[in-house]
C-alpha cells in the first residue's frame, strides 16, 4: 500500500474511520501529517475510509491558501513530487493537541495548515 503511515497509524486511521461511521459528532485528533518539503502541500489525516482503504480523510492544503476538509487517495500521495522532485514525507515530530475541527477552522483564517 503505502510507506507514508506505520501499521499502529494505519490501524488508529481505521478505527477512527468505523468510529466516524457511526458517531454524528466525532471530531478526533489528526493521527498523522504528511507534507512536500520543497512545495507547502500538508495533509492532517483523521481516518481512513474502512469500505475503501486508499482514501483517507483529513485536513488537506494543497498551498494555494484554501485548506479544506476532504478525502485523499493514499495511492496518489506516493506520487507526488514537489518542485523540486520530493516525496511527500510524514512529520515524524507532530504530536496533535486538538481535533481536527480546530485545525480547519485555524487553517482557514490563516490560509494553511497551522501546526
Amino acid at each position: 500500500m503505502t510507506n507514508l503511515i506505520t501499521d499502529v497509524q494505519r490501524a488508529q486511521l481505521l478505527a477512527n474511520g468505523r468510529q466516524s461511521l457511526t458517531d454524528e459528532g466525532f471530531d478526533p485528533l489528526p493521527v498523522v501529517k504528511l507534507f512536500t518539503p520543497d512545495a507547502g502541500a500538508t495533509w492532517l489525516l483523521t481516518e481512513i475510509d474502512p469500505g475503501d482503504e486508499d482514501h483517507a480523510f483529513g485536513l488537506c492544503d494543497l498551498g494555494l491558501g484554501f485548506p479544506e476538509l476532504g478525502y485523499v487517495s493514499l495511492a496518489e500521495l506516493t506520487c507526488v513530487r514537489g518542485r523540486l522532485g520530493l516525496l511527500v514525507e510524514q512529520d515524524l515530530r507532530f504530536t496533535a493537541s486538538k481535533p481536527i475541527s480546530t485545525y480547519a477552522r485555524e487553517a482557514r483564517l490563516a490560509g494553511r495548515v497551522v501546526t
